[in-house]
């Protein structure tokens, strides 16, 4: 009896501790066989660098990013409800408390933002997102460990110099224009 009383209270627990909240990476992985949605994984491989070219400073910031995934909602004359709905469930995800936003720009039909996941001196991921609404919305996860400010601008700058293998993103020529 003691033992079922245990049982039951530990069973308890353990669903009330279920969190139903949505997570971007939950997002994804709901929306990853549905027909509105591109969805890719892209390595770092994607920049075709010469590594031996790159500065000690240039390749810390490469080794720190992993991958990036994304998912494009594209939009079409059939899809406008469903697009305003999907677009509406992103913007909730990304007001949780554990998203940081950075920056946002909003011109009324197109929306941009940039946001975090961890501290500022060991981020998780940083996430991008974009939506017009005559094309459809993006979200890019960019992940990686002990990613910090200062890489993503050093990265930034290594893309410069990058031959990006577009062949891997080709699925999303023409989303947004």
């Amino acid at each position: 009896m003691k033992f079922s009383f245990i049982i039951a209270i530990l069973i308890a627990v353990l669903l009330s501790s279920c969190n139903d909240e949505q997570s971007l990476q939950r997002y994804f992985v709901n929306n990853s066989e549905n027909k509105d949605f591109i969805v890719l994984d892209v390595t770092s491989t994607i920049l075709n660098l010469d590594k031996a070219k790159l500065s000690s400073e240039q390749k810390t910031a490469l080794e720190s990013f992993d991958k990036l995934n994304i998912l494009a909602f594209r939009k079409d004359s059939t899809n406008a409800p469903k697009f305003e709905t999907e677009s509406k469930k992103v913007n909730q995800i990304l007001k949780a408390k554990e998203y940081q936003e950075l920056m946002k720009v909003n011109s009324g039909t197109d929306v941009a933002s940039v946001s975090f996941v961890g501290s500022e001196d060991n981020i998780k991921e940083f996430i991008f997102y974009a939506k017009r609404d005559e094309n459809g919305f993006a979200v890019v996860r960019v992940l990686g460990e002990d990613m910090n400010p200062n890489n993503i601008l050093t990265l930034m700058t290594v893309l410069k110099e990058s031959k990006i293998d577009l062949e891997q993103l080709k699925p999303l020529e023409g989303l947004m224009k």
